[in-house]
């Protein structure tokens, strides 16, 4: 009998190269390296279970960080199965490689192997594992992007108002026809760009309830200041204080909404 044909794995039990497919296939190189590590640890050598291992979690990670950054419209073009059968063409081959002839002498020799059933089973935690990975992985870079997108939209939006409340100060200080010029070159167009910036944000996918919650009261809120800012112009145009009660309503209205932002 010749040194590989003794049965050196009688007494032990290995994963067959076509469960550690089957379980790739399911749960991705996160399940191969796992498998083809209990099979090294069963041969007693512990050092190829343990890089097989983190070589199986590193190619996971890189595998899926790849497909995240592609762009949408490639993901969408590509089949499904074509990845899952990609990678586990090439951990079978692996499989060939590293463990092909224990393998098939092992199945020679009427030895064990472990169920089918036993290697989907860890093919699915894999599979559960990366699940969880990916979706905390999407919610958090994807919280996170929105965030972003709004706070820049926003940074917009309190330049546009303090820009525009300025026109306060000047209400005493210079004449009306340049009062009315700023106005409508200045101060109502920054508010009708903040309303358009509330509208836009609301477009944004994926947009947090309390960030839609706000975008209600400031959307009422950039209403209020164009009413308000249009109403000072009529009232400076025909130089008259008829309409300071209603100019007073919307004040006091545009303080409450401020309050609720608060």
């Amino acid at each position: 009998m010749t040194e590989l044909t003794k049965n050196k794995t009688k007494e032990i039990k290995l994963y067959s190269s076509k469960a550690i497919s089957g379980a790739t296939f399911l749960g991705g190189p996160l399940a191969a390296g796992y498998l083809i590590s209990e099979n090294f640890k069963a041969l007693n050598k512990p050092d190829d279970g343990r890089k097989s291992l983190i070589i199986g979690i590193i190619t996971t990670i890189v595998l899926f960080g790849g497909i995240f950054m592609l762009p949408e419209s490639i993901i969408d073009k590509i089949p499904r199965q074509i990845i899952p059968l990609i990678y586990t063409g090439i951990i079978w081959g692996i499989v060939e490689w590293k463990q092909g002839d224990i393998l098939k002498v092992h199945k020679e020799n009427g030895n064990s192997f472990f169920s089918g059933w036993r290697a989907a089973g860890v093919g699915f935690i894999s599979l559960v594992i990366i699940g969880i990975g990916i979706f905390g992985y999407a919610f958090l870079s994807t919280d996170d992007e929105i965030y972003e997108q709004y706070d820049s939209e926003l940074a917009v939006f309190s330049k546009n108002e303090n820009e525009s409340l300025v026109f306060y100060n000047h209400i005493d200080s210079k004449p009306k026809f340049a009062l009315i010029n700023e106005l409508d070159n200045d101060v109502i167009p920054k508010w009708k760009e903040n309303l358009k910036i509330i509208e836009r944000t609301n477009q944004m996918e994926n947009l947090p309830n309390e960030l839609l919650k706000q975008n209600e009261i400031l959307l009422k809120y950039c209403e209020l200041r164009i009413k308000g800012f249009e109403l000072f112009k009529k009232a400076i145009s025909e130089d008259t204080d008829k309409y300071s009660i209603e100019l007073n309503r919307i004040h006091s209205e545009i303080d409450k909404q401020l309050k609720k932002l608060n």
